[in-house]
């Protein structure tokens, strides 16, 4: 379907196969502000306006999308997590690059290269691995390439860290302080905060949030004292969202004294059975719930992965490093539970659920639909295509799923969910999925030929419905944001 490109790969018209497409992206979607509202950037790197010495500094580190490839191609350790210079790092990943095609990884990178690196046309390979290393570094070195210039570069308006309950957010103040007019807002992420199984680091984490509050944790009534005081110092940093990374959902009967015999006897160090741990994630989930829905806070659920499943690796490098895979638990019945529990005291804060594995697309496509309650337009959310399946087909599959099954038309759209500062091309790269999604509809005559009503709905996927949904005093036309922060002299992107 759709025309022949005639230019350049990663050129103006990329993936947008009509005209209708192309009029989407350009007038409607390209320069909009992006509202970044979940992402793993380090607090650090933007309190400091990090400067990147070189291109693996800032491209390679941390990146375990890349690393996987790498190790794929027959790339030693050594030249990916190992002791090999920046420089040699770098041309692993440049010899890689040609046999990443037709995967996601072939498109982030020439986008990552084009914008914000301007590096042209040129593909990335053994050949053009030094030029463009050159070239990118002497960049880095130009104003506007440090952490804080590269988000201006992307119009970044909000960006949402990701944060323990424990952490002082010093960073998130010290950003709060200067004045920048990007927001960087912090995220309540409490998951081992549950993890009971495991009581020594149970321990470890209880004795750092003690600390915290500057009491000792005892009991489960102190540890609930604890985190509402934790929750309320996040709030008053500007946090407006919790997160929780599950492999499943938890939901089974627990009441208050079972809750308080779990919890003591895994602060006792003793080792609590599966069936008392899933007990108390069962409870624990629903307490949170409350708190966040009394802060009017949104929820946000990850769920499905296997995390950490080559034990050899995760001894050598530890969690986040490229061993993590999609799993396949059902948790339909589970999930209803537990926002059943919540809904039935009217205490479900607004929510986000986002899958790995694509055979659940219809069912939290469907599972939305429970708990809406007119309250809010889009209350309950189907997150976007995440981790595994933030790619065009993902994208795709997920926005087709909740079309289908809901108001696409109501989606918050895009998020980072990334390490690197250089991913914010994975909004482009959903704004243009999105507008030729809608263009070949117009093609196969399956909505109307209008532009202006289809214009609407992009800039609100994109921009708008996140300006409302979440509170963080955007305004909900972008223009104004735009004037707020235009400078003398300042070019649109693209």
């Amino acid at each position: 379907m759709g025309k022949k490109r005639k230019d350049a790969f990663i050129g103006k018209n990329f993936l947008l196969q009509s005209k209708v497409a192309e009029e989407l992206y350009h007038e409607y979607a390209r320069d909009l502000p992006i509202i970044d509202y979940h992402c793993h950037l380090p607090p650090k790197d933007v309190a400091d306006d990090r400067k990147y010495r070189n291109m693996s500094e800032i491209w390679l580190a941390g990146d375990h999308y890349k690393w996987r490839a790498m190790r794929s191609n027959g790339v030693a350790e050594r030249f990916i997590t190992g002791d090999a210079s920046d420089w040699e790092k770098f041309l692993a990943w440049a010899e890689t690059v040609p046999k990443c095609l037709r995967n996601p990884l072939y498109h982030w990178t020439h986008l990552e290269l084009k914008r914000p690196f301007r590096i042209g046309d040129r593909l990335l390979n053994e050949d053009t691995a030094a030029s463009i290393w050159e070239e990118c570094n002497e960049r880095l070195d130009e104003p506007g390439y440090t952490a804080r210039g590269i988000m201006e570069q992307w119009q970044v308006a909000v960006v949402c860290t990701t944060d323990d309950p424990c952490d002082d957010l010093a960073h998130h103040k010290r950003v709060a302080r200067s004045g920048w007019h990007v927001q960087m807002r912090p995220t309540w992420r409490p998951d081992k905060g549950m993890m009971v199984e495991d009581a020594p680091a149970f321990n470890a984490w209880l004795n750092r949030l003690g600390e915290a509050v500057g009491s000792e944790v005892k009991d489960l009534d102190g540890y609930m004292n604890a985190l509402r005081k934790r929750h309320d110092f996040f709030h008053a940093a500007g946090c407006r969202l919790s997160d929780h990374g599950l492999e499943t959902v938890f939901a089974e009967d627990c009441s208050d004294n079972q809750a308080k015999q779990i919890f003591a006897k895994a602060r006792d160090g003793k080792q609590v059975s599966p069936e008392e741990a899933a007990a108390f994630k069962s409870w624990i989930l629903v307490e949170w719930g409350r708190m966040d829905h009394a802060r009017g806070w949104v929820q946000q659920f990850h769920l499905g992965p296997i995390r950490n499943n080559n034990t050899r690796m995760f001894k050598l490098l530890g969690p986040d490093t490229g061993f993590d895979s999609i799993g396949d638990a059902s948790y339909a019945k589970p999930l209803s539970r537990f926002l059943d529990r919540l809904d039935q005291t009217d205490q479900l804060a607004k929510t986000i659920l986002y899958n790995i594995n694509p055979k659940e697309n219809e069912v939290l496509g469907t599972m939305i639909g429970n708990f809406q309650d007119g309250s809010v337009a889009g209350k309950m959310q189907f997150g976007s295509g995440w981790w595994f399946l933030d790619q065009k087909d993902g994208m795709e599959k997920q926005m087709n799923a909740l079309s289908n099954l809901g108001l696409l038309s109501r989606f918050v759209g895009m998020l980072t969910d990334s390490r690197s500062f250089l991913s914010y091309s994975r909004h482009e790269y959903f704004r243009r999925t999105l507008c030729n999604m809608l263009g070949n509809d117009v093609a196969e005559g399956t909505l109307p030929k209008d532009v202006k009503l289809l214009g609407g709905m992009v800039r609100d996927i994109c921009y708008g419905n996140a300006a409302t949904y979440f509170d963080f005093g955007l305004p909900a036309q972008p223009e104004e944001w735009l004037s707020r922060c235009e400078k003398p002299g300042k070019k649109k992107k693209g």
